[in-house]
């Protein structure tokens, strides 16, 4: 078995021109971070592969004294680097997330090391990858060298997240705890949001639900439903008391009968121990757990997401606020395409009416620079705190009249202004049916 090292140590395996995976979720190797950014100033051209994470903080290589060391290329841009992008110092890689292993496994995105935050190893000599087999999985799978921070905190996860200790180039134990992430409270907005989804929830669906407080609103919702499913990307605490108290049984799916499902959880130290050896839940990586040919065979499969914005024909913004990057499209287009085929499947993308600045997210176009995460062809109900409307097989005047009947109030007349504009006498004379 690999024997331990300081993380300094472990550093002296990293070469210039290396490409460096880091583990995402809430379970960045924060140890390994701080020794590669002390190697800043020695090393050149390292790139630096983020993905979904919700980190302590900034990342320690992200300062501009190491600007020329390390470029950081997001798959999913998330608080730790989201600054650093903007500021034009790292970059972005846009992909279905679910498609993002098989850059890895092709080479069209190599990895040299891949940094993972691992369980003790057990006495069969695997390590845990816990929280996060979303990415660090492939990663791991594909990288020349592996270097574990070694974490008591990390809950031993089942699944495929698990790697046998002789795989380790080097293990640095750093016992940190799991950055956990509050339980979003939703507001009175999010709770009539949630209310509406859950109405077209059936019992015996098979849920995939984001992270905020629309869908914990929607989870409170569910607490009456039965024989409900989890195929799901992240698992957050809100899926806590339904499976606790049964609504959650996973009795109904096809794929993995019995199991919730998932490639990342993030949320309290209680989740973390909920999944500690915790067989009921089967961690694996993206490239399986988003497939939307694995979703659809799961029936009624009920995909909840949230949006930034969407204009009048039902193109969704879910990654960038104008030309910034905010985000990335995640698993949402994944789980979107895999309801679609789902028998009894529907897919829900979410939001308030307005931005906290009192502007409409529903807009004749989508802003300038804005990206199309789920375009037209694919979108199905559409929610705020004004109602849900059913974009499925509606041509463009009927979108546009859903579309504004579910705006802000004061957002309406200027809408239908534009509405008219846009598709003209068609749009005067049409009548919903």
């Amino acid at each position: 078995m690999t024997n331990y090292v300081s993380a300094d140590e472990a550093m002296r395996l990293i070469k210039d021109g290396d490409r460096i995976f880091v583990q995402g979720s809430t379970s960045v190797p924060e140890a390994l971070c701080e020794a590669l950014a002390r190697r800043g100033h020695e090393l050149k051209d390292v790139t630096v592969y983020s993905a979904f994470c919700v980190a302590k903080g900034l990342a320690p290589y992200c300062k501009p004294e190491y600007k020329d060391a390390f470029l950081v290329d997001s798959f999913f841009v998330s608080n730790s680097v989201r600054q650093w992008i903007a500021e034009g110092y790292g970059t972005m890689t846009p992909r279905f997330l679910g498609e993002v292993p098989a850059l890895f496994r092709d080479g069209t995105c190599p990895v040299d090391v891949a940094f993972i935050n691992c369980s003790e190893p057990d006495e069969e000599g695997y390590v845990s990858i816990g929280v996060s087999a979303d990415l660090a999985l492939p990663a791991s799978e594909c990288a020349n060298r592996i270097i574990a921070q070694v974490n008591k905190y990390v809950p031993r996860t089942y699944g495929r997240a698990r790697i046998h200790a002789s795989k380790l180039a080097a293990m640095v134990r750093a016992d940190e705890p799991l950055v956990e992430v509050p339980t979003a409270v939703p507001t009175e907005a999010e709770i009539r949001i949630g209310n509406a989804i859950a109405e077209h929830i059936p019992d015996g669906a098979t849920l995939q639900i984001g992270v905020g407080g629309i869908p914990n609103a929607v989870i409170r919702a569910l607490s009456n439903h039965k024989h409900l499913g989890l195929h799901t990307e992240a698992m957050t605490d809100g899926v806590l008391p339904l499976l606790q108290n049964g609504v959650i049984d996973n009795s109904l799916k096809k794929v993995m009968p019995g199991k919730s499902v998932a490639s990342l959880a993030l949320g309290s130290k209680q989740l973390y121990e909920y999944l500690d050896g915790n067989e009921d839940v089967y961690f694996d990586d993206v490239s399986w757990t988003n497939d939307p040919f694995v979703i659809a065979q799961n029936p009624k499969v009920m995909s909840i997401n949230s949006c930034l914005e969407i204009d009048l024909t039902g193109q969704v913004c879910a990654d960038s606020i104008g030309t910034r990057i905010f985000s990335s499209v995640g698993g949402q287009h994944d789980f979107v395409y895999g309801s679609s085929r789902s028998e009894g499947g529907l897919s829900f993308l979410a939001m308030l009416s307005t931005t906290n600045k009192g502007m409409s997210k529903i807009k004749p176009v989508l802003t300038e620079g804005a990206g199309v995460v789920t375009t037209r062809f694919q979108t199905n109900y559409v929610v705020t705190e004004h109602g849900a409307v059913n974009l499925r097989g509606k041509n463009l005047i009927e979108r546009a009249r859903l579309l504004i009947s579910i705006a802000d109030p004061a957002a309406r007349e200027e809408l239908d202004r534009a509405a008219r504009a846009r598709f003209g006498h068609a749009y005067v004379h049409w009548k919903l049916p």
